[in-house]
């Protein structure tokens, strides 16, 4: 059978989901990432050959879609795990609408990782925008309908960005194929071209860039459960693949990736809805992979992909476990919660594991991803940043590795009792968690899909000792600032950082312009208003009844006048 270009199965077949109903559309929904799975690594299909097909020529541009290579197969690889584990965790919704669309969305992110020029790239980044939107309008609501807004805003901005650059890249270049933008010359002389800056931003803007993040803390708690888990698999981790594809080496990516690691640190401990310490989480992980991006080393590339495999699986697996509580409980407020682990036992424990890989416990996949980022970076002779990775890594401990699971799960007793999560849900996170844990048994397996070969081992005597240090002591943190400091309380409370310009300032001065405008119209308008009742009241009164112009004169009179007027007509004569 021949097979198709990366994606598309999902992105066509998804199409088709709206069309059936109940049982046969979730086999559908289900049969589509496996199909899509097979035919990228050719089971019953022709198969999908390494180097570049699927070419279209389309008004005289070549439009590549499959360049394949052992880093778009990484990324493709999980990409389709983690459609087919979203698929499966939301089985129990009976809408139509998020599945197609969380359908298209994943099949958007594997073509675009696969395209192999800017044309074909924009056009899936477009298809990720315009489809994942509907996984927060889906919670039907007033404030993720505004979120939905705001996100969808901007994620199309990003793609104009990259359309902009992208032509002006082609008008400077003469090519729009996508790869390593310094391949024809020196990087300091490319990254200088307006095509190649404007198409970093729009990166940057989907990796959520310290200043241009806040859509995704505003945006992914706000979908619905299960729309979160399909949101944190393939947005910024497409953007992350794209950095490694164009700007490995771009040595200001460690600094950006250093500052993305370290800020969400503060905000994740004293926000108090754990599905937006998830978020704040999210953009913190993902400063170790740009970081690496910076590097730009072969060690620090596979760290890169290595931690963007890893932490798709427990990042989701973490939002599936606040996911089954929102399900059951409607909140995911920490000062609502506590003492779930009675009535949702699975749920707790598969939370756990997601909470030990994320704070990279050895025997978890986060372990054996971030030790090759770390040691990428101190071969690279940045120890300053290597220590601020280590802090952060501290802070990820706190606020996701123990926040999450005990403010949800243990803490004190909130008296809520719950069923259990829907099976479906269950079996996702049971699956999900046995992959964190074989990943971290057997890192050999995840190491021999990487870009490049290597023979790293993460389980020395040094390095396990190392991180349990650094594990331990943010353990002791944790409790001497619950126990004897105080640890910041949960309480309702709405936690804004940069985004308060736009979702405050911004609206505050338009407002503030608005009156400051009504109010000056106002003045105009009535001044104008008086100037032209009093005119009109001199007109009155010397043309109406009565008014000195419009009396009857004399004959001798208007004589009179007539003298008088061409007297001064005579004398201004002979003055000039």
């Amino acid at each position: 059978m021949t097979s198709l270009a990366p994606g598309l199965i999902l992105c066509l077949g998804g199409l088709l989901i709206p069309l059936l109903k109940g049982n046969v559309q979730r086999a559908l929904a289900l049969a589509l990432p496996v199909f899509s799975f097979a035919n990228l690594v050719g089971w019953g299909f022709t198969g999908i050959e390494t180097g570049i097909s699927h070419q279209f020529e389309v008004m005289g541009y070549t439009l590549v879609m499959a360049r394949v290579d052992k880093l778009s197969l990484i990324f493709g690889y999980i990409f389709h795990i983690a459609a087919l584990l979203s698929v499966i965790y939301s089985l129990h919704v009976d809408d139509a609408k998020q599945m197609a669309s969380g359908t298209i969305y994943a099949g958007a992110g594997i073509g675009a990782v696969f395209s192999g020029d800017l044309i074909s790239l924009f056009i899936f980044w477009e298809i990720t925008a315009f489809t994942s939107v509907f996984l927060i309008w889906a919670a039907n609501n007033e404030r993720a309908n505004k979120a939905a807004i705001r996100y969808l805003v901007v994620q199309v901005a990003s793609g104009v960005l990259l359309l902009a650059g992208a032509i002006l890249h082609y008008q400077s270049t003469g090519s729009l194929a996508f790869g390593s933008l310094d391949q024809v010359g020196a990087f300091t002389e490319h990254i200088g071209q307006a095509g190649v800056q404007l198409i970093l931003l729009s990166f940057a803007i989907k990796c959520a860039f310290p200043f241009l993040h806040n859509w995704l803390q505003d945006a992914y708690p706000k979908a619905t459960a299960t729309g979160t888990v399909f949101l944190s698999a393939f947005t910024t981790k497409l953007a992350v693949y794209t950095l490694i594809r164009g700007f490995a080496g771009f040595e200001p990516l460690i600094y950006v990736g250093v500052v993305m690691t370290l800020f969400p640190i503060f905000f994740a401990v004293i926000e108090n809805d754990l599905r937006k310490v998830l978020a704040y989480s999210l953009n913190n992980q993902l400063g170790f992979m740009v970081v690496a991006v910076g590097v730009g080393s072969e060690m620090a590339i596979n760290g890169a992909c290595a931690h963007a495999f890893a932490h798709i699986l427990y990042k989701a697996l973490l939002f599936m476990s606040m996911g089954a509580v929102l399900h059951r409980v409607g909140t995911t407020k920490a000062s609502q919660l506590g003492g779930l682990y009675r009535s949702m036992p699975v749920t707790a424990i598969c939370c756990i594991i997601g909470a030990a890989s994320i704070s990279a416990f050895p025997l978890t996949s986060g372990f054996i991803s971030k030790a090759l980022t770390l040691q990428g970076v101190i071969d690279a002779g940045h120890a300053w940043i290597w220590g601020g990775l280590l802090i952060a890594s501290a802070g990820v401990m706190e606020h996701s590795g123990i926040k999450i699971p005990f403010f949800a799960f243990f803490g004190h007793d909130s008296g809520i009792r719950c069923e259990r999560a829907p099976l479906n849900m269950q079996i996702a996170m049971v699956i999900t968690a046995a992959l964190c844990l074989v990943i971290g048994c057997m890192p050999g397996q995840l190491y021999a899909l990487l870009p490049y070969a290597t023979d790293y081992k993460p389980y020395t005597g040094a390095h396990i000792v190392t991180q349990f240090q650094l594990l331990l002591f943010a353990m002791l943190a944790f409790v001497i600032l619950m126990k004897y400091w105080g640890y910041p309380d949960e309480e309702e409370s709405e936690n804004l950082d940069s985004d308060w310009l736009y979702r405050r300032a911004f609206p505050a001065v338009w407002r503030q312009s608005v009156v400051a405008v009504n109010s000056a119209r106002s003045i105009v308008v009535t001044g104008a208003l008086a100037g032209v009742s009093s005119v009109m009241s001199g007109v009155q009164r010397h043309h109406g009844p009565g008014g000195l112009l419009s009396k009857t004169w004399s004959a001798g009179t208007m004589v009179m006048l007539g003298k008088i007027a061409l007297a001064f007509y005579l004398i201004l004569y002979l003055l000039t």
